[in-house]
């Protein structure tokens, strides 16, 4: 049995429907803190420096994030090999 179900609805209206809370302000607060951050720094602009703050601190590394993303992706490789045999690198198999 399939059943399917189409509502049409904006954005603005689905949130309210589900009761979620407005973040409209807090999103033009965080820009607008980020576009004075700018533009006080404009000659030595670091994004990294400026996106710091709103960061997790396991985050903050660009080493870190850069071995979870490899991490993510070698056990989604795992996860989708179907065979269950650990690939070596550069392609091949255990024999």
């Amino acid at each position: 049995m399939k059943i399917s179900i189409d509502v049409e609805a904006t954005p603005e209206e689905l949130r309210r429907f589900i009761g979620l809370p407005d973040l409209q302000p807090l999103q033009e607060e965080m820009l607008e803190a980020i576009r004075a951050r700018m533009n006080e720094g404009r000659d030595g602009y670091d994004p990294l420096t400026l996106m710091r703050p709103f960061l997790p601190a396991a985050y903050q590394n660009m080493d870190a994030m850069q071995k979870l993303f490899w991490e993510a992706l070698r056990q989604g490789g795992k996860a989708s090999s179907g065979t269950g045999e650990q690939q070596e690198p550069g392609g091949g198999g255990k024999s």
